[in-house]
């Protein structure tokens, strides 16, 4: 049985990240830039996906190109280190999770986007 998260719309949790880093006094243009940096998407891919509210698994599928640096994002996020992440979509649903946690903790997008 795969996991839930996997057909949750994009469109519902993209504000989410959104209200998180706007608590912290950051923009959803970082929230865009760290997105887009992930996926390859441009900001009319990032509002067509939005807008056709397209399921996360979807999202990741029709990514242009997962950004070839995105195994150099670590952490723990739920409790689970990315890095160890065995299910591809899971790692590369938890690796956005990371980015948008670190702009809403105010680290410098250089470190964030991983020296790209």
């Amino acid at each position: 049985m795969e996991h839930r998260i996997f057909g949750l719309s994009f469109a519902s949790i993209y504000p989410l990240y959104v209200q998180k880093v706007e608590r912290k006094n950051h923009s959803r243009d970082e929230v865009d830039e760290v997105i887009c940096w992930l996926t390859g998407y441009d900001d009319d891919g990032l509002e067509r996906a939005i807008d056709d509210g397209i399921d996360l698994r979807t999202f990741f599928a029709d990514a242009p190109e997962l950004n070839p640096n995105a195994s150099l994002i670590t952490g723990v996020i739920c409790g689970m280190r990315v890095e160890e992440i065995e299910d591809p979509l899971m790692q590369q649903i938890r690796y956005m999770d990371t980015l948008v946690d670190e702009v809403a903790r105010g680290k410098r997008m250089t470190s964030i986007l991983r020296g790209s």
